[in-house]
């Protein structure tokens, strides 16, 4: 069956339209073949019956009003008794016992081969003695057998020649609708990028095709344009620290001093960190776009934000948390620490002396606001700042980002149905707000 099913699934679409309808076509007009054949048996039979019944009973209707039995012979009449012996004087009638036992019952019957085919009925008649007769009757089917056999092969062949003239018509026709689809196809595959196919005036399977494609199109273009710009930015960031990295290693190598060997071991290796962090969130980034994604549960979100705090240190501007009541979103720990870490050092590089981070439940959603007193961001980057490799200003913060940290908290956030918006604090600092989904409530378990 599997391999009926992949041959199936290997042949084309106008190769499998054809088969079926033929195939359909076929059984149909067997079986209409076959119901004209049993139409044109059944009114043979009915025209020869009632011709035979008709001479049986008027020989009948003589032997009960007491017409002797010499007066109604006539040829293809036999008068015998109810076990079939012959009362005429003529010979034994060519039929076994149980055949003239269905006869005495009424029933017609059809006994010979194809060139001695006879149509056998018997009348029961009662003399005026009490005793009983049968009226035998035969007729010859020859000729009507030979006519059935000839409309036999006559349906058969005319319903082979249906089929294949629907069989042939389906496999034009088919040929004739996918020909539109042909050129779609090959239209799309020469489209150049940016272009896109013309609509059908027609508002039918065509159009909604593509549409389809259009979208398909839309979508391929747009992946690589971003595929493009996130490999160029990646490229252009990864250049600054390659070429650090071999500038101070040339100068290691042209000076081998041990003082100046120390320092520069330094420096390399916060250009290391620096490869590595850059690394780190491109690779976060490229698992949250393939959408691999642990299914959610409950993280607290207070509790995840002290981490994030203690992670950052005690260095720099002060970090202050405003937190109510207990708070939890539904995502993984790991996608919450990222997102913690990422906000709240972006916040750390702008900020001058203090960065407030909110945790406010709101129903169904749970409010994160990290705020800073720093420059704040313009009103109107306040949209690009969350695309990949955007900096903005970077001379006013303190050390430089990868630029990817606000892309990646967006992608992490609006994964699980959240929404990130950069706003200004009332002192003209910058205000990042991430509404998160609480977790959804677990169904209570019945006892059993």
């Amino acid at each position: 069956m599997r391999s009926v099913r992949r041959w199936w699934s290997g042949r084309s679409l106008r190769f499998r339209i054809t088969l079926v309808v033929g195939v359909v076509a076929l059984v149909t007009t067997m079986v209409l073949s076959r119901l004209g054949v049993g139409l044109l048996t059944g009114a043979l039979l009915g025209s020869a019956d009632a011709e035979l019944r008709a001479q049986a009973d008027a020989v009948a209707a003589r032997l009960v009003a007491g017409t002797p039995l010499a007066d109604v012979r006539a040829p293809g009449i036999r008068i015998v008794d109810t076990a079939g012996m012959p009362l005429d004087g003529g010979p034994a009638l060519p039929l076994r016992s149980w055949q003239v036992r269905r006869l005495a019952g009424g029933e017609a019957l059809i006994v010979g081969g194809y060139t001695d085919l006879r149509r056998w009925i018997a009348v029961p008649a009662v003399v005026p003695d009490g005793s009983t007769r049968l009226v035998v009757v035969t007729g010859d089917l020859v000729g009507g057998a030979t006519l059935i056999a000839r409309a036999t092969v006559a349906f058969l062949v005319g319903a082979f020649v249906v089929a294949a003239v629907v069989a042939l018509a389906a496999w034009v026709g088919t040929r004739a609708a996918l020909r539109p689809v042909d050129r779609m196809r090959a239209a799309a595959a020469a489209l150049p990028p940016g272009e896109r196919l013309p609509l059908p005036a027609a508002r039918d399977e065509l159009r909604a095709l593509a549409e389809e494609i259009n979208l398909v199109l839309a979508r391929r273009d747009d992946a690589v344009d971003r595929l493009e710009r996130f490999a160029g930015d990646a490229a252009h960031e990864l250049r600054s620290p390659v070429a650090a990295l071999r500038a101070q290693a040339e100068v290691a190598v042209a000076q081998p001093a041990p003082a100046l060997g120390a320092e520069t071991l330094h420096a390399v290796a916060g250009e290391a960190d620096r490869l590595s962090a850059l690394r780190s969130a491109l690779r976060a980034l490229a698992r949250a776009d393939a959408g691999q994604r642990p299914d959610a549960r409950p993280v607290d979100l207070v509790a995840a934000t002290r981490s994030a705090m203690a992670r950052a240190g005690a260095d720099g501007p002060v970090l202050q948390l405003v937190a109510p009541s207990p708070a939890q979103v539904g995502a993984t720990p790991s996608e919450v620490a990222l997102v913690l870490d990422n906000l709240v050092g972006n916040a750390r590089r702008y900020a001058r002396t203090i960065v407030r981070i909110g945790v406010l439940p709101a129903g169904r959603w749970v409010r994160l606001v990290v705020e800073d007193d720093g420059p704040g961001i313009p009103e109107a980057d306040r949209r690009r700042v969350f695309d990949r490799f955007v900096r903005l200003a970077p001379e006013a913060g303190s050390g430089s980002g990868s630029g990817l940290g606000l892309a990646l908290v967006t992608v992490l956030v609006r994964g699980r149905g959240g929404t990130v918006v950069a706003g200004a604090t009332s002192s003209g600092g910058a205000r990042v707000e991430v509404r998160w989904p609480a977790p959804a409530p677990e169904s209570p378990r019945v006892g059993v």
